[in-house]
């Protein structure tokens, strides 16, 4: 085993398997689920286990015989950590503190608990979301979706282990300061909220009283689907869903497509064009717009867009963006997507119907000058906040650091030693394991020299513990 952090001399370091009992949970069998006659018990999913905390929003129920919901009955204190999902999942868990009665696991979620208290729960979480991530994502498999790791590779994840008393001090110290960073988290991304509001408050202000018309009567040009196509590292250019981010089209986002430029060229783009996702799994999220600003040099947009090309003589596009983006039209977007398999879509045909403000041109250009200004207000009251929020995180990620070098807290007269502690769990281990291996020949006539004890039980033990053991009467003779 490698420490994965210098700590100090009185700290030790073990594995998860040396001081907790792991055990994985339960797998959903179709049969069972519909035997009425088995309990039916609430069950922890991997989406219920975010890194350092519980999400328990949404808890399902399974039906499982009365001794594995028994077996796999969640206790306060229970560390749940998850076994698969994306490669970043890999370990991410928190504390159980009996917030539901009765609660088992699903087999994708393991549960650690800690014996005799040796380790605060909520030192071992924390140690797995910030600070073992690296060893996880090392340590896990990957299949082609899923990335996981066993029950026997995650009882070998290294722990640190601090005297019983500095742990308490640490876990004080942590809560304290996470609280204030958390607070300041919250409130930078309320302030996000609030400039997000403001300018959804000048464009509805803005547009107010003005009469609308459907799309589909201002057009330059039909509305047309972009087309899909396979990648080809050399093949004519085609832009990614990903060039729609910021509502405007950014070029650099594309990939090369198995086709050439002839098949492209129905689908260029041209400066002005002002482009629509057709899909998404966010109903936030479909329908969203970006307008090209730049001069292209040539490239094709794919089949997740639709391209809007206004007639200019009526419609500014930079005036068709700023509408875009209000909540007049986000609404009739929303109302009118279709879900299919969870993903909202939406048409040329709903796009043509739906209705846009349209004042004259030089009133839509004073409205564009008042909106452009208001984004900048945003942009750089939301940057600075932005910017701020991740300082936070950093030094949310740079607290825990310290925490587990041993550099929040000093040592004090009296502490017992972390060896100490894994000391007695061994024997523990040990002595608990000896009835099942009791027998006549368990001691030698010539004295006790050396007992091989299970894995499970530590390994080997010393001449003196087993003295110990065998005054104690935990070996007969």
């Amino acid at each position: 085993m490698t420490p994965l952090l210098p700590t100090p001399d009185s700290w030790a370091w073990t594995t998860l398997g040396d001081i907790a009992d792991v055990v994985g949970g339960v797998t959903k069998d179709a049969k069972k689920q519909s035997d009425p006659n088995l309990p039916l018990v609430p069950y922890l999913r991997v989406a219920n286990v975010q890194r350092g905390r519980l999400d328990l929003t949404t808890v399902t129920e399974i039906r499982v015989p009365e001794a594995t919901a028994e077996r796999l009955q969640l206790l306060p204190g229970d560390v749940l950590l998850n076994e698969g999902g994306d490669r970043d999942k890999l370990g991410r868990g928190w504390v159980w503190d009996g917030e539901i009665p009765n609660c088992i696991h699903q087999n994708h979620v393991f549960r650690a608990r800690v014996i005799d208290g040796i380790l605060d729960p909520r030192l071992l979480a924390w140690f797995a979301n910030e600070c073992a991530q690296t060893w996880f994502e090392t340590n896990g498999k990957q299949t082609t979706n899923l990335a996981s790791i066993s029950l026997s590779r995650i009882k070998e994840l290294p722990l640190p282990i601090p005297p019983l008393a500095e742990q308490q001090r640490i876990v004080t110290i942590l809560n304290d300061r996470l609280a204030e960073v958390d607070a300041a988290i919250s409130a930078l991304t309320q302030a996000n909220g609030r400039v997000g509001r403001y300018l959804e408050a000048v464009v509805a202000r803005e547009l107010d009283h003005i009469e609308s018309v459907e799309l589909g009567t201002i057009l330059a040009e039909k509305l047309i689907n972009g087309r899909s196509v396979p990648t080809r590292g050399d093949g004519f250019p085609v832009l990614r869903l990903t060039a729609m981010a910021s509502g405007y089209l950014d070029l650099s986002e594309r990939k090369g497509g198995d086709w050439t430029e002839r098949e492209a060229r129905p689908h260029l783009v041209k400066r002005g064009d002002f482009f629509v996702s057709r899909g998404n799994g966010s109903l936030s999220l479909v329908g969203r717009g970006a307008l090209l600003m730049d001069e292209p040099d040539p490239v094709a947009f794919p089949d997740t867009m639709i391209r809007i090309r206004a007639d200019r003589e009526r419609i500014d596009s930079e005036f068709l963006r700023v509408v875009w983006q209000s909540y007049l039209v986000r609404q009739q977007i929303e109302g009118a997507a279709r879900t299919t398999a969870g993903i909202y879509k939406i048409n040329q045909s709903i796009l043509e119907g739906i209705r846009i403000p349209l004042p004259p041109l030089e009133k839509q250009a004073q409205i564009v000058a008042t909106i452009q200004e208001a984004e900048a207000l945003v942009g750089t009251i939301g940057g600075a906040a932005t910017v701020s929020i991740s300082r936070c995180r950093d030094l949310r990620r740079r607290l825990f650091g310290e925490a587990f070098r041993g550099r929040l807290t000093q040592p004090e007269v009296g502490d017992e030693l972390a060896e100490g502690l894994l000391d007695r769990i061994r024997l523990k281990r040990a002595a608990e394991a000896m009835p099942r291996n009791r027998t006549k020949r368990g001691v030698s006539r010539t004295g006790i020299k050396k007992i091989s004890f299970p894995a499970d039980a530590g390994g080997v033990v010393s001449a003196g513990d087993q003295e110990s053991l065998f005054e104690q009467g935990e070996v007969s003779s």
